[in-house]
């Protein structure tokens, strides 16, 4: 009677047809378009009314990270079930009066809620609108037009979802389904003597899976292009959600960052360290849901876009991380946009425009100055079709909509000629069209934000660009690469003389492709590989380490400078550039410049924190150098109690150590692992541990650097939420 599906990697399906009851376990990133492929999500008529089928109840999980990716991302199935499926809409053959259910523990479920909100309405308030730095009349019209696509009333989640709180007993959600907690991310769901168990525990090194393929492809370094890394929507199976990759004087910037941007980064060669910033439309997940991704950087990515923006954008991360709002410049440096001005960001000019949309949007224009004057490319995502627009007018100062002048400005802005200009053809009541661009004189129109193919009227208007593909506005005539590398070296070797560093330079760049073995495990380097561009995975397999290495970290150096051979192997994870520098070349360098010592002293610390999942991926050699350079060495004999102070966090390199938590199981952390998060995230004050066995130890007790890495500071809250939610079960 009870249904159980696995659809991809702890995501299960789970229905009871008697009861009416689909139960979607599980919503990690693109949830929704699995169960398209799973043909879970269909098409269907009933009187007359064509829409989805699918869930209408989701299960969410303990946890809301696991293994760095977020597991809850409710927001698409939930507007897939109110809007898709018609459960919201009115006098729909769907619309039975029941709302959609949230499952699962109450703080989740309470966060999920508050998330999924401000994704529907972003800023709800004149007040919050004008905090953002909006004039009174200017955010008393943005208000109007909010009340327009809000049906005339910004209504509670409440109104539209239901709750199913699961504590210790079984509990129903509908039609007599029950369902309780066997263990932590354990759930049973029964019905009339019959019962099926869910485990949404993702095992150590498995990850959310992606519902596309998207190759190995290459990005070139230009003066000034955009990739298109993106043309779909949120309802795409086979494409990234509308999104594009801007490369300016070798820099690499981002426009939005959807759901699994971390599969479309990988694909193109790009690793998350080398992003120098994202342009930000707006809140919407098909634009957003990436940013958690870019947290996974060894340093705080610049953040652009307008403040009305930010602080939609800011509201919503906040309710999905469940952290303060202040803590949005702890991840991100933020630089504020200001609204139709040109803003000077680095050399490349940024003019962001208000666009009408239920949650606070800013359409983009980025130019640059070149040889006959302005290059220009138009980021417009999720614009409004013009006739709906034209449909909201109301002379009534006081009536949900927007004024003529408003229409006539959007249009204009819509409608400026560039270079090159992306606009989203979703269509719908908040979607633009292309035939409003039929007119447009734009040198070259691209057709985005649409799931299904163009139509042959469509394809008169623009072009339908395939992932990957480049537009290069204006070529790259210095070797950005070599620039790179010369910033790596410098920060590696800071004592060495210019002449020595350019001895290296001189070397030859040797591209290599996805899944290409750069240096063999028992095999002495011919070559030591500094890397440009990509990522590098470190595998030592015997013992249980793989491991990403970013753009400027460097490869076999240990093994030319040691003469070892044991040290693993690397291996291409993308296309990556690489510096190729003969490894009796890079000895004599060493030598030559007296800094072997100083190489030796950090370079153990490396090699354990490379072996380390908190310091392991993404953290480039330079900052592991900082971080191996505060280290301190303790040792703490078997059965000794040691108490922290101040904050300090504590790497296992040696025995064996256990948490001790007032009136809780002791917790035992292995070599390896880290305890001590706690007091780096200023949770706690007082923190206990005991020496299982004789155990040597690192403690670094510079928070402030710490924090001032998101990937290590993302990690620091997964473990502490990991840890925090164990004691909670044991209790």
């Amino acid at each position: 009677m009870i249904e159980k599906t696995q659809i991809t990697t702890g995501v299960y399906w789970v229905a009871v047809p008697q009861a009416q009851l689909r139960i979607l376990c599980g919503c990690p990133a693109d949830s929704v378009k699995h169960l398209m492929k799973k043909g879970l999500i269909q098409w269907i008529e009933k009187n007359g009314v064509t829409y989805e089928t699918g869930p209408n109840a989701i299960l969410l999980s303990d946890l809301s990270l696991q293994n760095g990716h977020f597991a809850n991302l409710a927001e698409f199935p939930v507007l897939q079930m109110l809007y898709r499926q018609g459960i919201i809409i009115p006098n729909h053959p769907n619309n039975t009066g029941h709302k959609p259910i949230l499952i699962g523990q109450e703080e989740i479920v309470r966060s999920q809620m508050n998330y999924i909100y401000r994704g529907n309405y972003g800023l709800i308030s004149l007040q919050e609108i004008e905090a953002a730095g909006i004039a009174p009349d200017v955010a008393d019209e943005m208000m109007r037009m909010k009340l327009r696509f809000a049906f005339g009333n910004i209504r509670p989640t409440e109104d539209l979802l239901e709750d199913c709180i699961v504590r210790d007993q079984a509990v129903e959600i509908r039609n007599g389904v029950l369902v309780r907690r066997l263990g932590f991310n354990i759930y049973e769901f029964s019905y009339e003597g019959d019962s099926v168990q869910v485990d949404l525990n993702l095992s150590e090194g498995e990850a959310y899976e992606t519902p596309y393929e998207l190759g190995a492809h290459q990005v070139s370094r230009d003066y000034f292009a955009i990739t298109h890394s993106g043309e779909g929507d949120g309802w795409d199976t086979n494409r990234p959600c509308m999104a594009s990759i801007v490369t300016f004087q070798g820099r690499i910037y981002l426009i939005d960052a959807g759901p699994n941007i971390s599969h479309s980064l990988n694909a193109l060669g790009i690793n998350v360290n080398e992003i120098e910033g994202i342009f930000h439309t707006h809140a919407h997940d098909d634009h957003f849901a990436g940013l958690t991704s870019l947290i996974r950087s060894d340093h705080r990515i610049k953040y652009y876009s307008t403040r009305l923006v930010r602080e939609s954008v800011t509201k919503k991360l906040a309710a999905l991380m469940s952290i303060d709002e202040n803590q949005f410049d702890e991840f991100f440096e933020v630089h504020d946009l200001e609204f139709d001005t040109w803003n000077n960001v680095n050399g490349l000019e940024v003019f962001p425009v208000f666009s009408p949309h239920p949650v606070e949007t800013n359409i983009l224009f980025l130019r640059t100055l070149w040889k006959e004057g302005h290059v220009t490319y138009a980021h417009l995502a999720d614009i409004t079709a013009l006739s709906v627009l034209e449909g909201m007018i109301s002379d009534d100062p006081k009536a949900p909509g927007i004024s003529r002048e408003l229409y006539e400005r959007t249009r204009s802005h819509y409608l400026t000629k560039v270079n090159l200009k992306k606009i989203d053809i979703g269509g719908g009541m908040i979607h633009g069209l292309a035939t409003d661009f039929r007119a447009d004189n734009s040198t070259k129109i691209v057709l985005s934000h649409k799931a299904s193919p163009l139509t042959n009227q469509e394809k008169e208007i623009g072009s339908g660009l395939a992932f990957g593909m480049t537009d290069v506005l204006i070529p790259g005539k210095i070797d950005y690469y070599l620039k790179y590398a010369a910033k790596y070296l410098h920060a590696y070797y800071p004592t060495v003389p210019e002449s020595e560093i350019n001895m290296l330079l001189n070397c030859p760049r040797v591209p290599f492709s996805a899944g290409t073995i750069l240096l063999k495990n028992n095999e002495a380097p011919a070559h030591v590989y500094l890397i440009l561009t990509g990522s590098v995975e470190f595998i030592r397999a015997e013992s249980k380490v793989n491991n990403i290495l970013s753009a400027g970290s460097l490869a076999g150096d240990m093994g030319a400078l040691f003469g070892l051979i044991n040290f693993g192997t690397y291996r291409a994870a993308s296309y990556i550039e690489t510096l190729q520098i003969p490894s009796h070349l890079f000895e004599e360098f060493v030598a030559r410049n007296r800094i072997f010592n100083e190489i030796q002293r950090v370079q153990d610390r490396i090699e354990f924190m490379r072996s380390t999942p908190l310091f392991g991926e993404s953290v480039s050699y330079p900052i592991q150098t900082k971080i191996a350079q505060v280290m301190e060495q303790e040792f703490y004999p078997e059965g000794s109690e040691i108490e922290l102070t101040q904050p300090s966090l504590v790497l296992i390199r040696r025995g064996q150590i256990e948490l001790l938590m007032e009136e809780k199981t002791p917790q035992i952390v292995e070599e390896g692992e880290f305890c001590g998060e706690e007091t780096i995230l200023g949770q706690q004050r007082r923190f206990l541990m005991r020496a299982v066995k004789d155990s040597r130890v690192y403690k670094i007790s510079d928070s402030e650097l710490l924090r001032e890495i998101p990937i290590v500071r993302w990690k620091l809250l997964e473990r502490s939420e990991q840890r925090s939610s164990a004691f909670w079960l044991e209790a």
